[in-house]
């Protein structure tokens, strides 16, 4: 990777950013840094990515690849010409001008932010951060994380004072994995930063590599705008899929209500019930804003009940199922062997965080049933905080031949490479939690609804 000066004061890191030869350090190669990584570099910006996993720090300086959104001939050519390489040195960070963090941000037992992996990634840069240097957040989190729990990290350890001798931003990542529409490159980028000088620094960073940039007020607007994003999508789908119970104790179904409801071409904006949220932002950051919230004495009571609508449907889920056995094969959940069709939180991606298949399983395995799985994206189950009961547990190699071994089928993840027309053929009992079925025209006695 080429070396430059070490610069020392914002009008240098601008010297640098305008003429994109500003090294940008990315720290956390998973979903949202590896195709930020793939922007810069694709716009003949340098990279060095950090991570603690020393697997994938092997694998991409040996331009492979671990996620599906970033194929591997994009990370070699990045590696081949120089652009990239990857470490888990963090005393290497000196060597950089714009560190980007983009850390996970979960949730505790207890529901409140997690931003342990936000503060030791802070710890991290604050042991080597030196005048000159800009420090963007991506991470998702609540209002006022910048300002109140990383800048007195980073000043009280470095001994530099923020937006003077260092520099701070927030801008909220944006990835949407598998959706064919959009990349990196092409998602409006939204910016803030607590002085004019350092937001029009941070801008013009991302102007290099992205289309289009939208600066806000401050670092605390720009964080609630991903928050009020995610809450919009929480608050709707849990709208629908309330709606779906109640038109189906109705006899009308919800998905049909849905298909001609959309064709309003005005004040009318889709959203499709589930068996639960997924994802590392919807089923997460709700619970950033109300725990945020209840600090400043605020009820969040329509995100909360949202919350709790959402996180009921994989038990409701359940009930639909043991009520079809019931019914059609007069049989309990206690021993059937059941075949969940998906892990992933959302179709054609190997994204597993946050999948509504896990509750799914757990309550499966809680009512003695035995249950496989099969994800043409997932071939085993990765090591998880909440589910770790799952951790390791592969997915059955086919579908040729076996679905008439399980006493049902549960669809859980609608992909697209799924043989749904052999499945319809062949499996006695389909529990269709994303209306998979009927939108290719595939129905029968044996699908149910859920």
């Amino acid at each position: 990777m080429t070396t430059f000066d070490k610069l020392t004061t914002l009008d240098e890191l601008n010297q640098k950013i305008t003429v994109n030869k500003a090294i940008t350090a990315i720290i956390g190669l998973g979903y949202v840094g590896l195709p930020l990584m793939h922007s810069i570099c694709k716009s003949g910006g340098a990279v060095l990515g950090f991570d603690i996993d020393p697997a994938k720090i092997d694998m991409l300086n040996n331009g492979q690849t671990y996620l599906d959104t970033v194929p591997q001939d994009h990370v070699k050519s990045h590696v081949d010409e120089g652009l990239f390489s990857a470490t888990d040195d963090f005393a290497r960070l000196t060597d950089t001008d714009v560190i980007v963090i983009c850390v996970p941000t979960p949730l505790d037992h207890d529901r409140a932010p997690d931003l342990s992996y936000v503060i030791k990634t802070t710890q991290s840069i604050a042991k080597t951060l030196r005048r000159g240097q800009m420090v963007i957040l991506e991470s998702t989190t609540y209002p006022g994380t910048l300002d109140e729990v990383m800048r007195p990290i980073l000043e009280k350890t470095s001994g530099l004072v923020a937006n003077e001798d260092f520099y701070l931003a927030f801008s909220p990542e944006r990835e949407d994995p598998g959706n064919p529409n959009f990349e990196t490159a092409t998602i409006p980028k939204v910016v803030g930063a607590d002085t004019k000088e350092v937001l029009d620094t941070a801008c013009a960073y991302y102007a290099n590599f992205l289309r289009e940039i939208v600066p806000v007020a401050n670092s605390r607007t720009a964080e609630a705008v991903k928050i009020t994003e995610n809450v919009f999508r929480a608050v709707n789908i849990a709208l629908v899929n309330e709606l779906k119970v109640i038109y189906e104790a109705m006899g009308v179904d919800v998905w049909d209500v849905i298909e001609a409801a959309k064709t309003k071409p005005f004040g009318y904006m889709p959203f499709y019930p589930g068996p639960g949220l997924g994802g590392h932002c919807i089923p997460i950051d709700p619970f950033y804003l109300t725990w945020k919230a209840a600090q400043s004495g605020v009820p969040t009571r329509f995100i909360e009940l949202a919350g709790e609508i959402n996180t009921a449907m994989p038990l409701r889920v359940v009930e639909k199922l043991e009520a079809a056995l019931k019914k059609r094969r007069d049989m309990s959940l206690k021993d059937a062997r059941i075949l969940m069709l998906g892990v992933a939180y959302k179709k054609n991606v190997n994204d597993q965080r946050e999948s509504p298949a896990f509750p799914i399983m757990h309550i499966l395995k809680a009512k003695n049933a035995v249950v496989d799985f099969y994800d043409p994206h997932l071939p085993e189950i990765l090591p998880s905080r909440h589910y770790a009961e799952f951790s390791g547990q592969k997915s059955i190699e086919t579908l040729d031949n076996g679905l008439h071994h399980y006493d049902a089928v549960l669809l859980i993840t609608d992909h697209d490479q799924l043989p749904y027309e052999k499945i319809c053929d062949q499996a006695g009992l389909i529990i269709d939690t994303r209306n998979a079925f009927a939108a290719r025209g595939l129905i029968g006695d044996h699908i149910i609804k859920a």
